[in-house]
């Protein structure tokens, strides 16, 4: 694609790298077969390379965004499947981000907007404030329908049946190994994530200590810095990040960490890509030993191995009172886009439920995102139900026991569209290994896997 930015522009280092993506894009069009706003919607400017095209208007011309600009931009889902399937290799990524970020900055939104978005950026990355609005919503549950904005009503529809304190977790400590240490880890406990669910952080927590792992949770962890990056709002997602690099650096000083570890895919692609976002900055050094020392959980222990499965009724029998995993247990498995797209992890998941004794299967369209994506489901609540509605029809059309997700948004956003179980990997990988059922198995109880595979 032809650019014509000026040389004061492109004296801009943000500018720069706009203008190297925007020149690598050929208008092929191969984004547009999978994307998933496109699929629904069917308009050009709903597809990257519609976008795209806003977008280098947007910057080459220096002014601010208008409504179409924002309204087609704010669509995108960052779900990065077109990343996936470009054959040049555009780094759409970057320049979405750097397009929401010039968006934030110039777009003078509805207050309603302002004050919904406001309203997000200082409760979800914070788990005590987020625990608290969880707590109101579950109490307007009953007067949901009264709400004149679906956006409310989505916010409200999140609210789960039990809502988490703190835990140990939230105010840092140290886990030993099971047996001799093989590595040292810190692991990111995620801020929704641990109102929404802090059994993922436990499972994990069990799992790699059986894989003899120290696992270090730095105290005063907070926000890695995704949710408000992917909202435009640079300033608040780099100082949230700047302090996660730093309690993460104090770690690795007093003793050096083998990985950082990720459960929550979202995270982790943003954790990854602290090199790209402090590219420019002071603390660059210490953003890139971070993302160099990011993992995946799934990503880790496929290299670094799994714990001994254990089997029901064999040896390595799970202690009493913790349920053994049914044989064969039917998982099908989402492969959320943060993982499949923005980290290209695909086969480590499925391979470590395969290991670990399960019958994995894959729905139709895995490519396509389930509607979630931070943020998205609560501010495009209309075309979040509509992909959720798709995924959930193609994961039901395998007739599951189970659905695994590697990534808390899409969890909920799945969960609410079925009835079918939806946990984390690490939940079944944990389970399969010793650790207790996943609470949202109790259902199934002890032989449910094995009668029906039977």
């Amino acid at each position: 694609m032809q650019t014509n930015f000026t040389p004061e522009q492109l004296a801009d280092p943000a500018i720069a790298t706009a203008n190297g993506i925007l020149r690598t894009c050929v208008h092929c069009g191969f984004c547009t077969a999978t994307c998933p706003t496109y699929q629904v919607l069917g308009d050009e400017l709903d597809s990257p390379r519609g976008r795209i095209y806003l977008i280098k208007d947007m910057l080459e011309s220096g002014r601010a965004a208008d409504d179409r600009t924002a309204l087609h931009i704010d669509r995108c889902l960052s779900c990065l499947a077109c990343m996936t399937t470009c054959p040049s290799g555009v780094d759409y990524m970057h320049l979405i981000d750097h397009a929401r970020v010039h968006v934030e900055n110039t777009y003078r939104r509805p207050w309603t907007d302002r004050a919904l978005r406001a309203l997000l950026a200082a409760v979800v990355p914070y788990p005590g404030r987020f625990r608290l609005a969880l707590l109101g919503a579950r109490l307007a549950r009953p007067f949901a329908r009264l709400m004149p904005d679906a956006r409310l009503r989505a916010m409200i529809s999140m609210a789960p049946r039990r809502i988490a304190g703190p835990t140990r977790d939230d105010l840092g400590a140290t886990f030993e190994p099971v047996g001799p240490r093989r590595a040292r880890v810190a692991l990111l406990t995620g801020c929704a994530q641990r109102a929404l669910n802090p059994d993922i952080n436990d499972a994990t927590i069990r799992l790699l200590r059986r894989a003899g792992c120290q696992v270090v949770i730095p105290k005063d962890l907070g926000c890695c810095g995704a949710l408000t990056h992917h909202m435009g709002k640079e300033g608040q997602a780099m100082a949230t990040a700047r302090a996660a690099i730093r309690v993460f650096l104090a770690a690795d000083a007093a003793e050096p960490l083998d990985a950082i570890i990720v459960n929550a895919s979202g995270c982790g692609t943003t954790v990854k890509d602290y090199g790209h976002m402090f590219a420019h900055d002071p603390d660059r050094a210490g953003a890139e030993r971070v993302a160099g020392l990011a993992r995946d959980v799934t990503e880790f222990l496929d290299a670094h191995g799994l714990p001994p499965v254990t089997r029901p009724g064999g040896a390595g029998a799970a202690p009493a009172g913790y349920g053994a995993p049914p044989g064969a247990l039917r998982v099908a498995y989402h492969a959320a886009c943060s993982l499949q797209h923005g980290q290209r992890i695909v086969a480590a998941p499925k391979s470590l439920l395969g290991q670990a004794g399960f019958q994995v299967m894959t729905p139709a369209d895995s490519h396509l995102c389930c509607g979630s994506a931070g943020t998205y489901n609560l501010l495009q609540p209309a075309l979040s139900a509509e992909l959720r509605d798709r995924k959930v029809r193609t994961i039901e059309a395998l007739a599951p026991q189970v659905v695994a997700a590697g990534n808390i948004g899409c969890m909920v956003q799945i969960g609410q569209g079925t009835r079918i179980p939806v946990v984390h990997t690490v939940e079944l990988l944990d389970w399969a290994t010793g650790g207790p059922q996943p609470p949202a198995l109790a259902d199934l109880g002890a032989g449910a896997g094995a009668g029906a595979a039977a």
